[in-house]
């Protein structure tokens, strides 16, 4: 299926953050390679229309779908300052099949791209994907396009200033071609030029259907407080992980989410994230490796715990960027692994200096392989609980509290005591998953 985008408006509301509207980032990312990673995976050719300042927004669109081998065409319309009934009406000679039809600077969830086009689609109709959740705190409702629907989903009416209404156009579409007719039949009876006019024109004749996208997420981004509403929701999206252990999920994440939406404005990759990371573990191992004091302890504890906050930020940025690859998150849990071993090393070889105790290094060899034993079982044991056992959150012990015990231990001198503590939690904790995987295997 083809999908159209309209992208041909200037956006003089969002000229603070841009001059070019789809090209405006949001997350380090510009809105309209938002839209279009939201629906590539579910379609098979992309016609963005274009129109103010279109030669720009034809180059960046030209190299990203080299860089992500997407096709992308382009359909220029001159008269890109009128409704967006002209840059519809733009892609008339191209498409003569049922089509996705989306607005360039709405962002959704693609999960309603998927379903909708699951909706069987009558010949001649046209669907309007709506969000009958009124409460919807994304919404301006001095800006939305308001729908009214009857009992069977059918539109009735739509429009910005319509007093009676039960839902939002969420400006996302399935098309057939009758939607053309159907915009030149309202310019020719009410010189109205908007699609929502073509959209009243059909209702007329019961071939405008809604589809409810059931509170599921969009936001039509068109001045800057829809940029921060939209800004923190994708931001609220990446915070909670179902992996998450305790500390990453109420303490660590409000701190990486805060970092990471500052460092999406640069060209930062997650694997240089992912260096930085293990670079403080460097400084914070040869803070205990070479330091004989408490100021070294403390010192290299808060290091620790950085490094692990950090840590956090490669994979929200990986999410927010669209640079999420295999390899980066296997090299991430490598680096990860060598961090633990030079860390609990390290304050074994503190402990063993300032206490002048050898039993340190039995200690710390233990807290090293129960990590270490806790790291190669994570991902069979979040596999199962995800999957299997079909839980949301569950209880998950793993590097986020490894590295906050040491820094607490390190806060309060207990180096001994803080690593024996450390040994057995990552021992135990490798034990019961043991246990948890004998049990499920035993049921079958």
């Amino acid at each position: 299926m083809k999908c159209v985008i309209l992208a041909a408006g200037q956006g003089k509301r969002m000229s603070i953050r841009g001059e070019i509207k789809p090209l405006v980032p949001l997350l380090g990312v510009p809105l309209i390679e938002r839209v279009i990673r939201s629906v590539k995976d579910l379609v098979d050719e992309i016609y963005v229309v274009t129109g103010y300042k279109e030669e720009r927004v034809k180059e960046f669109l030209t190299a990203l779908s080299k860089r992500e081998n997407i096709k992308i065409s382009t359909i220029s319309n001159p008269d890109w300052n009128k409704e967006n009934g002209f840059s519809v009406l733009k892609a008339k000679d191209i498409i003569k099949e049922p089509f996705l039809l989306v607005m360039g600077d709405h962002l959704f969830d693609s999960t309603i791209i998927k379903d909708l086009l699951n909706t069987k689609i009558k010949e001649d109709e046209v669907i309007l994907a709506v969000d009958t959740f009124l409460e919807n705190p994304h919404v301006n409702l001095e800006d939305v396009t308001k729908v009214k629907i009857d009992k069977e989903g059918y539109i009735l009416n739509i429009g910005k200033k319509i007093k009676e209404y039960n839902c939002y156009d969420t400006g996302i579409f399935l098309c057939t071609p009758k939607i053309f007719w159907a915009i030149e039949e309202s310019i020719k009876r009410h010189n109205d030029y908007t699609l929502s006019g073509g959209i009243k024109i059909l209702s007329e004749k019961r071939l405008a259907r809604s589809f409810d996208i059931k509170k599921r997420f969009w936001i039509d981004v068109d001045d800057p407080w829809a940029y921060k509403k939209a800004e923190n929701a994708i931001l609220d999206q990446i915070k909670n992980k179902a992996s998450d252990g305790p500390v990453s999920r109420y303490l660590n994440r409000s701190i990486s989410i805060k970092i990471s939406k500052s460092l999406a404005n640069y060209p930062l990759t997650p694997t240089q994230i992912s260096v930085f990371s293990f670079f403080l573990s460097i400084l914070s191992f040869l803070c205990f490796f070479y330091g004989t004091s408490y100021f070294w302890l403390l010192f290299g504890g808060i290091l620790a715990q950085f490094s692990s906050i950090i840590d956090g930020c490669d994979g929200e940025i990986a999410r927010l960027k669209f640079l999420k690859s295999d390899f980066g998150g296997w090299f991430d849990a490598v680096l990860d692994r060598y961090a633990d071993g030079i860390i609990l090393f390290g304050l074994s070889w503190y402990g063993y200096k300032t206490l002048n105790d050898p039993f340190l290094f039995f200690i710390g060899f233990w807290a090293i392989a129960g990590s270490y034993a806790l790291s190669y079982t994570a991902d069979k044991y979040d596999s199962l609980m995800i999957k299997k056992l079909k839980k949301g959150k569950y209880v998950r012990i793993g590097r986020d509290l490894r590295m906050f015990l040491v820094f607490l231990l390190c806060l309060l001198n207990k180096v001994k005591i803080g690593l024996i503590f450390i040994a057995l939690i990552m021992n135990l904790e490798t034990f019961r998953r043991v246990w948890v995987f004998y049990k499920d295997e035993k049921r079958g």
